[in-house]
This record gives structure tokens, sequence and C-alpha cells, in this order.
């Protein structure tokens, strides 16, 4: 017949089943961060095998405190912002009949894709003034993956608008150019994004440094972010011509800038 424990025995056993129990927590919470992490990395392989988009699929359904308080802070709209409430950005003629409308995230690794194939085509685009360019820009992956980076981002990318849409133009080109991993949070340093700044001539006026130190525009940010949510657009990046949509990869690569400008100049009918 088994003995009952001792006192003694019996704290010692108690303290291990803490102890036991606390290591069991710690491995489910972080099981979960892997979970996170991996569920949208793999969405990203696969968006990037499959030909799709980056989906928005919050694995947080709250923002931080950062966004909070950005959101109760003054809002103040950049110079050169358009659009409803000032949350797009207009890049080539306001007057040319056609729109190609962008969609991204500074932190969507397969825009990053899509710009280090199409960007120079984008631009290229513009330069007849029959098209121009709609930027949407979103903050989703903040949620997915924790962070703040994509918010950072787009609210320095409001200080460079201010600056002038050329700036702007430039700037969000450097961020898809100095993408850091999807993983990690590199745009949500203040710091890094200035230093990235330096990379566009003229832009890092005193104004612009203290607008991003300041995070002036993340008011701003919050609502552009916001008016993306209520697009209707379920993935990034996305681009429609006069409402149609771009097809962007083929197979698994990225459509190349002879196929991408004649589908936008088709959807346009320029062809």
């Amino acid at each position: 017949m088994a003995q009952a424990p001792s006192k003694q025995q019996a704290k010692r056993i108690s303290a291990r089943e803490r102890i036991q129990e606390a290591q069991r927590r710690e491995q489910q919470t972080a099981k979960r961060r892997q979970r996170i992490v991996v569920t949208v990395s793999a969405v990203v392989v696969l968006a990037l095998a499959g030909g799709v988009a980056v989906a928005i699929n919050s694995a947080s359904g709250k923002d931080d405190k950062a966004a909070s308080a950005a959101s109760s802070a003054p809002l103040v709209v950049p110079a050169n912002a358009g659009g409803p409430n000032g949350t797009v950005i207009t890049y080539g003629k306001a007057d040319a009949p056609h729109t190609m409308e962008v969609y991204e995230d500074f932190r969507c690794p397969v825009c990053k894709h899509f710009e280090a194939a199409n960007g120079e085509a984008v631009r290229k685009l513009t330069e007849d003034g029959q098209v121009k360019v709609e930027f949407h820009l979103a903050a989703f992956l903040d949620k997915n993956l924790g962070g703040k980076g994509s918010r950072t981002a787009l609210a320095a990318a409001g200080a460079a608008l201010n600056e002038g849409v050329d700036k702007f133009k430039q700037f969000h080109d450097v961020l898809y150019a100095n993408q850091p991993d999807e993983r990690e949070d590199g745009f949500g340093d203040v710091d890094h994004l200035l230093d990235l700044a330096g990379q566009v001539p003229g832009l890092k006026t005193d104004a612009f440094v203290k607008a991003v130190t300041d995070r002036t525009y993340a008011p701003w940010a919050a609502k552009v972010a916001d008016a993306f949510n209520d697009s209707g657009v379920t993935g990034t990046p996305t681009v429609k011509v006069d409402g149609k949509t771009v097809t962007l990869f083929s197979g698994n690569a990225v459509v190349s800038p002879e196929q991408f400008t004649a589908q936008v100049k088709q959807a346009a009918g320029l062809q």
C-alpha cells in the first residue's frame, strides 16, 4: 500500500508542479508567437509561388497603444495629399484621363518584388500624361506580425509627401529597396527611416526631420490605413487600371515590365 507523502515531500511536489505549469505556459506562448510568424511567412512564400498577393489576415484584432495615441492626436494632412480626407497620394499629372490604383503595405515583401520588377514601368507610364498613379497604402502587416513598421514608415512617407510628390515617390522607392525581413520591425525605428531618407537628395529638411521624429503625420497614416481597410481590396500588392485589376504574377514570377505595361495600356484603351 502506497504511503502518503510527508509535508516536506508535498511542498517539493507542489513547487515542482508550479515550475512545470509555468514552463508549460511559456511553451504555449512561444508556440503561439511561432505560429503567427510561420503563418505569415508561409503566406508570403505561397504568394510568391502562386502569384497572389499577401492576404489581409490579422493575427491580433487590436492596435497597440501607439496606434491608439496616433488616432487621438491632432490630424495633420500633408501638403499634396488628395482623395477623400487626403488619404490618396497621386503621382503624375492630376488631369490624366486614366488612373492606375496601386495598393501596397511598406512591410509587404511581395510588394517589394513587384516594385523591384515594375516600379520603373509604373513611373514611365506616367510620362506622357495619359496615366496617373494613385497610391493607397496599408498597415495591416503591423497587426499580422506585431510592431509598428508599416504605420511608422507610412507616417514618414507623409512627411516626404509634404515636401513634394516627387520626394514621396523617391522615398517610397528607397523604402522598398531597403525593406527589412517581414519578421523584423526595422521600419519601426524613426532613426533608421531618417537614415534612409538621406538617400533622397534634398528630402531631409529641418521640417521633414521634425515631422518624422515627432510623428506629426501618424494620425494621417492611421486614416490612410483605415481608408485601405474600407477599400474592399483583400491583399497587397493590388493594381487596378480604370477599375480593372491587372495581373501581377505569372506562375511563380512577377510579370515582366513589358507584360505589365501591355496590360495597363490594354486596360486603359491605349493600344
